[in-house]
């Protein structure tokens, strides 16, 4: 299990800029929708884009403290 906050500032350790939403879908912490938008999205695919998310939470999703993750990504600005 995650905390919002853990996932908002693992990402933000990452994009600082990113304005960052957490929703807890199952009310466990393991089953998260997150959406974010960040600068550091300018120019970069849908897939570019959520590697980058992936990688600030790998810690988290290496150890199923979050189990899915349904993610969408936004660049600031568009």
């Amino acid at each position: 299990m995650v905390q919002p906050d853990q996932v908002k500032d693992a990402i933000r350790q990452v994009m600082p800029d990113a304005h960052v939403e957490v929703e807890d879908l199952t009310g466990g912490g393991d089953h998260l929708q997150v959406k974010v938008v960040s600068k550091a999205f300018a120019g970069l695919s849908k897939v570019k884009q959520h590697q980058l998310v992936y990688g600030a939470l790998r810690t988290e999703l290496a150890s199923e403290a979050i189990h899915a993750l349904a993610l969408t990504t936004t660049s600031l600005g568009g």
